[in-house]
């Protein structure tokens, strides 16, 4: 309750009660209320500045924890963009150095991801926004360049599988076995021009002519498929030609017996025939040729299997030697 108020007043004499009105009474009633409100308003902001709750402090401790993962997560990602940057530089060499293409474009590796406020969503975030952003532009790169990796190392799979074919069907095996070459071959005549045997005058001598006894068994210098299995009474004989692919093809003439047919793919090393001296030949002796693109090419420098360095300047050596041909 409010006290009572009293006033003297001088002209009576005497103390005289003074009486509020209801209009004053109800100001004072309010502005008593006010302030109480307004005091309890600024403690409870100071009491939330500066003494959280138990739970605004658990919820503080795991935005700091948070934020600590965050920046973990940003290190690690940066070492995976480091490890992953080498394997893109040893992918680009292998590129330049084993298949001749080129690497991945420095400008589409190091390229950005498309696409307007990407990340807008994050930007309200006011203590965390920057460190989100930042990890999502890092965690998209990253996962763009992998993509693209991939890609890369398929074709490189790719190249390496058509590369090891290729290097399986490029003619480099003797026609003849090696120790059986080494033992039984007493001379052979090469590429280029030589005395026919019986036309008694210089022709161009597109192979090499291997001596060998009957029967000896013929070897497929590379992989391919058989073209030709074909019969002549004079030229080449009994030959076959075989179609190794990235424009080359061999042919093997002058045989005793074939050991395949046409249509036939065989491996690098499989008998195809056996040594005879049919067609327009001397003695017993394998005719071999090696034709790159159309065009005849020194078989010599085709047989390389099995033969010490020497070995091989001995037959390049004998093989140059403008002697006579076997046919």
């Amino acid at each position: 309750m409010f006290k009572e108020k009293f006033v003297y007043n001088t002209q009576t004499l005497r103390y005289e009660k003074i009486e509020e009105t209801f209009k004053t009474k109800a100001f004072k009633v309010l502005g008593i209320a006010s302030a109480i409100i307004v005091s309890s308003m600024i403690l409870m902001f100071i009491t939330l500045a500066y003494f959280p709750s138990p739970k605004e402090k658990a919820l503080m401790r795991e935005i700091e924890q948070m934020e600590y993962k965050y920046m973990a997560l940003n290190n690690q990602l940066d070492n995976l963009s480091k490890v992953l940057a080498n394997v893109q530089d040893r992918d680009a060499s292998v590129h330049r150095m084993m298949f001749g293409m080129d690497p991945i474009d420095d400008d589409v590796w190091n390229g950005g991801v498309g696409g307007a406020d990407r990340y807008s969503n994050l930007v309200n975030y006011k203590n965390t926004g920057a460190l989100l952003i930042t990890t999502e532009e890092k965690m998209d790169k990253l996962k763009r360049q992998m993509t693209l990796q991939s890609k890369s190392l398929d074709e490189i799979a790719a190249l390496a599988k058509d590369k090891e074919t290729m290097m399986a069907s490029i003619p480099a095996l003797t026609p003849v076995r090696s120790d059986r070459l080494k033992r039984s071959i007493k001379s052979l005549s090469g590429f280029g021009m030589r005395i026919h045997p019986i036309l008694k005058r210089r022709k161009m001598h597109a192979g090499i002519d291997f001596t060998c006894p009957k029967g000896t068994a013929v070897q497929a210098s590379g992989d391919g498929k058989v073209v030709k299995v074909l019969t002549h009474k004079r030229g080449y004989g009994k030959h076959i030609v075989i179609d190794h692919g990235y424009g080359y093809k061999t042919m093997y003439a002058h045989l005793s017996e074939f050991d395949v047919k046409k249509g036939q793919k065989i491996k690098r090393g499989q008998v195809i025939g056996k040594v005879g001296s049919t067609g327009l030949s001397t003695a017993p002796h394998l005719h071999y040729e090696v034709i790159y693109k159309g065009r005849k090419v020194n078989p010599i420098d085709y047989c390389m299997d099995g033969l010490s360095p020497e070995e091989y300047q001995q037959l390049v050596d004998m093989a140059s030697i403008a002697n006579q041909s076997f046919d």
